[in-house]
């Protein structure tokens, strides 16, 4: 078993952070992986480059799914999660996480919270 690390860029207020945590604890739940890490990251380490210069795209993202709304206190951030597991686990965790924020798969719809797989 080694550390593992899922990223996920988020276009996310503190409610969309919580709810996309929620998918992470789902798809986590009956699997063989401890979380040993949690955190939201605004800069990337190491680099100096904020996460607002890497998914900007997720706020015109937003802003052309939701014409004349506003983004309120949403903000471009990073979720990094560090998991102890092997990694066929990760990527089991990894494809249920994207189907948790992604329901609808690839027909067209409206993201509860914009993201990317990082």
């Amino acid at each position: 078993m080694r550390t593992r690390l899922l990223r996920f860029g988020l276009y996310a207020d503190d409610e969309g952070l919580a709810w996309a945590g929620s998918v992470v604890d789902r798809a986590l739940a009956h699997r063989s992986a401890r979380i040993v890490g949690r955190d939201v990251a605004r800069t990337l380490p190491g680099s100096g480059m904020t996460t607002a210069e890497l998914y900007d795209h997720l706020a015109e993202q937003w802003a052309w799914e939701h014409p004349g709304r506003s983004a309120g206190a949403r903000e471009p951030v990073e979720l990094r999660v560090r998991l102890v597991c092997s990694l066929r686990t990760w990527r089991a965790v990894r494809k249920a996480v994207l189907r948790g924020l992604c329901p609808q798969g690839a027909a067209p719809h409206v993201c509860r919270v914009p993201w990317c797989a990082a």
